[in-house]
């Protein structure tokens, strides 16, 4: 569950970056979050992560309540979260297989889970015949495959998708939205955070829109012409 309860952020520049914010998501929920550049949507992200604080308020992400989260304990808290990037942030001189077990392998994962793991989340994203490629030979859309394989392998429990559209084609977009879909109805929480107003109207289901640092619009809309 992720909870911000009057929640705001104001930089040393003096800039408020988030104003009184009032947020939930619970757990098993997929929310788009949208807004223009610089309305809040980084900043909001950040918070989650914990890599800044929140000047006022209340931030709780995955039973973790970060505004007394000791330091040493801020790796576990993001252990519990999945990160798909706009940029991929493949690793180029490892494969799909490699690039993926990197994840576990940092955190010390048994060998045995590794091997088990790493071909099932393969599966999950349609990535079972490219095991063995390098991202230089894999298209954008299979590369953004990958980055959400990787957020994946760890079974976290949230997953924030930032811009994970963007550097694809419209087309390879809808899948990607499908494939994030599929993994939220297996039980994990997707907070996908986007400014492609068009992808929002098209797959509908709970919309956050950010505003000058504000919620200004939380519910949940009916897509054109996709089944929620």
């Amino acid at each position: 569950m992720v909870e911000l309860k009057d929640v705001s952020v104001t930089y040393s520049s003096g800039v408020d970056a988030l104003e009184h914010v009032n947020l939930k998501i619970n757990d098993g929920d997929f929310a788009f979050v949208v807004g223009a550049s610089g309305a809040g949507k980084s900043t909001l992200i950040k918070l989650l992560l914990k890599e800044i604080d929140a000047t006022s308020g209340t931030v709780i992400v995955n039973g973790y309540q970060l505004g007394t989260l000791r330091k040493n304990k801020i790796p576990e808290l993001r252990r519990t979260i999945g990160i798909v990037f706009q940029d991929f942030r493949l690793i180029s001189s490892m494969t799909v297989y490699e690039n993926i077990a990197f994840v576990l392998r940092v955190i010390d994962s048994p060998p045995k889970l590794i091997r088990k793991r790493v071909p099932y989340v393969m599966s999950l994203v349609g990535l079972q015949e490219k095991a063995h490629a390098y991202p230089h030979e894999l298209s954008g859309g299979e590369m953004q495959r990958v980055a959400i394989a990787r957020a994946l392998v760890n079974d976290p429990k949230l997953i924030i998708a930032d811009e994970p559209t963007g550097n694809i084609d419209p087309e390879l977009s809808y899948e990607i939205v499908e494939l994030l879909r599929t993994i939220n109805m297996q039980g994990t929480t997707v907070l996908m955070v986007t400014h492609e107003h068009e992808l929002v109207k098209r797959f509908g289901g709970r919309i956050i829109n950010i505003t000058d640092g504000q919620v200004v619009f939380d519910e949940i809309m009916e897509g054109t012409d996709y089944e929620i």
